[in-house]
């Protein structure tokens, strides 16, 4: 038994209510049994419960044992004098005092439940509850995955909280940081992020009608122009990166980027060339997502073709076949399921509009599911992965539910429970 599993028993009745009675052999009826309180003071607060013929209202304590009122302090702490019923695990001081009503819950327990999580709190497996996950009903699912959903934007809209305070809310500086972070896919995320955050949203405006210039100064920041070129393009992009970096006293970030075991798609290059880009035909990109009607419109403004000479290279001073370097339809959904929504939601939060949260939502719902380890493994158990708020939802149970074990938190995990 925990104390997190005791409050979990607590806050849904999960015990045999009949004939209750307190240590002292008092009637006891729960009214209401209050609502879970996570910050200091006892475990529930607006409690109502009727001892004897009394009906008292207050709060409610719950302990492993007795004996931890005393270990805790709790008889010299004023947040705990309108506690009206101490609940406990084990009496362990069947002579203690009762200076509040005591009850004890270790013989009123279903067995099945108390062994059911210890199976999950055991389990080695994907997901803790694999082995039942079967079982728990389509609407359990439902409305679970659309609050996870949500949570998810949530919080990766407090880090969009901590971009804007780093650039005086600076809503386009924002998204050009976040966009290029996603650019940079996982493995060069962070050198694209110190890329970004060294050549500000404005400057790059300056420069947005000369392709050219937008590609030396990324490239240039990125440490790619720093060896001696046999071709005539990329020693133009030296030449003028050199120019730029004083122009603008460009400081040089320490965040080199990697080619090593990836897709030449994918390849740091190519990414900054179609974010140079991205760049050059587009200005005030976040306000135009904000204005923006259809998921559709934000996929044509991605799509997007890197320069003439990426056509034939993936790197500088070395050809290749041709291929028109474009983004591609999953590089766009991840950037749109990464970062537009996020900061579209984040916006629509900061300003108490749900109706910049709801077309985020309704944008996840329109985009194709993301395919990774963690929906394959949902997929196979039979859990429904259909669209990118499904995946997301996914994501956020596996990540911030499954791997820390918090069933007792988890509409899925407290459905299996329950039954």
């Amino acid at each position: 038994m925990t104390e997190r599993l005791l409050q979990f028993i607590w806050q849904f009745q999960y015990f045999n209510r009949i004939e209750l009675s307190t240590a002292a052999g008092e009637t006891v009826q729960i009214i209401i049994p209050g609502n879970i309180n996570t910050n200091q003071g006892p475990d529930f607060s607006d409690a109502k419960i009727k001892i004897g013929k009394t009906t008292w209202a207050g709060s409610i304590e719950l302990h492993l044992k007795t004996s931890d009122w005393e270990k805790h302090n709790h008889q010299k702490d004023k947040n705990y004098k309108n506690v009206i019923l101490h609940v406990v695990w084990e009496n362990d001081k069947p002579d203690f005092p009762e200076t509040v009503p005591l009850l004890e819950l270790k013989d009123r327990v279903s067995k099945i439940l108390l062994s059911r999580y210890e199976e999950l709190m055991a389990a080695q497996s994907f997901i803790p509850c694999e082995k039942n996950i079967s079982a728990v009903r389509d609407i359990t699912w439902k409305s679970w995955k659309e609050r996870l959903t949500v949570e998810r934007l949530l919080r990766k809209s407090a880090i969009v909280e901590t971009y804007l305070q780093q650039n005086n809310y600076h809503w386009e500086e924002t998204f050009w940081w976040l966009l290029a972070r996603n650019f940079g896919i996982k493995i060069n995320a962070d050198s694209f992020e110190q890329i970004a955050r060294s050549i500000p949203i404005n400057l790059l405006a300056k420069h947005k009608n000369q392709i050219h210039q937008v590609e030396a100064l990324l490239f240039g920041q990125a440490g790619l122009l720093e060896k001696k070129f046999e071709e005539d393009y990329p020693k133009l992009l030296q030449k003028e990166f050199l120019f730029l970096k004083k122009k603008y006293g460009l400081s040089e970030i320490h965040a080199p980027v990697y080619f090593l075991r990836m897709r030449p798609g994918n390849f740091p290059t190519i990414r900054l060339a179609q974010l140079a880009v991205l760049i050059t035909e587009s200005s005030h990109l976040f306000s135009k997502i904000k204005e923006a009607v259809s998921v559709g419109e934000i996929k044509n403004w991605f799509n997007s073709t890197a320069n003439d000479y990426w056509h034939y290279h993936y790197k500088f001073d070395e050809t290749s076949a041709y291929k028109i370097k474009k983004p591609g339809m999953t590089m766009i959904n991840n950037i749109i399921i990464n970062t537009v929504c996020p900061v579209l939601f984040a916006w629509g939060n900061y300003h108490k509009d749900d109706n910049y949260k709801n077309k985020a939502l309704n944008w996840l719902e329109a985009i194709l599911p993301e395919k990774n380890s963690i929906t394959k493994n949902f997929q196979l158990l039979g859990i429904e992965n259909k669209n990118a708020c499904d995946s997301q939802a996914l994501i956020e149970l596996k990540n911030e539910y499954c791997k820390k074990k918090r069933c007792l938190e988890c509409a899925v995990g407290n459905a299996i429970l329950k039954n």
